[in-house]
């Protein structure tokens, strides 16, 4: 189902900042995605269960359980291509980039991003065929 027929595809956004988190959400709603946020990893994987977003947007560096640990716990659970998932962080090293595929990231956004860039990648994790 397309947005024009009414369903609006679903988004969890998971940073510990406030204020990048509520941007986030703010330019994925007005591109029309449906979203939520969680502020840490534990919360993130709360969200997986009540919320059941087709796509998620995760940063690496959080407190209680990091974005390495979501993906971790994603991958045990098989959630990995069920949720595609974009990392979102100030952490570009080339070491990064790899832990994060290798635990299932689809994606790896460096911070600060565009938000033509955020958009469409959001978009590509959508067109994804799903598990």
């Amino acid at each position: 189902m397309s947005l024009a027929e009414g369903r609006r595809r679903r988004v969890l956004v998971v940073d510990d900042d406030a204020y990048l988190t509520e941007l986030l959400v703010t330019r994925l709603e007005l591109a029309g995605f449906e979203t939520r946020s969680a502020r840490n990893g534990s919360a993130a994987l709360s969200r997986l269960q009540d919320f059941k977003p087709e796509a998620m947007v995760l940063d690496i560096n959080m407190p209680v359980l990091d974005g390495f640990g979501v993906l971790s716990q994603m991958k045990a659970q098989g959630l990995s291509d069920k949720v595609p998932t974009m990392v979102l962080t100030a952490r570009n090293a080339a070491e990064d980039v790899a832990k994060a595929i290798r635990l299932g990231a689809k994606d790896y956004l460096a911070k600060p991003f565009r938000d033509e860039a955020l958009i469409a990648r959001v978009g590509r994790l959508l067109q994804r065929p799903r598990g």
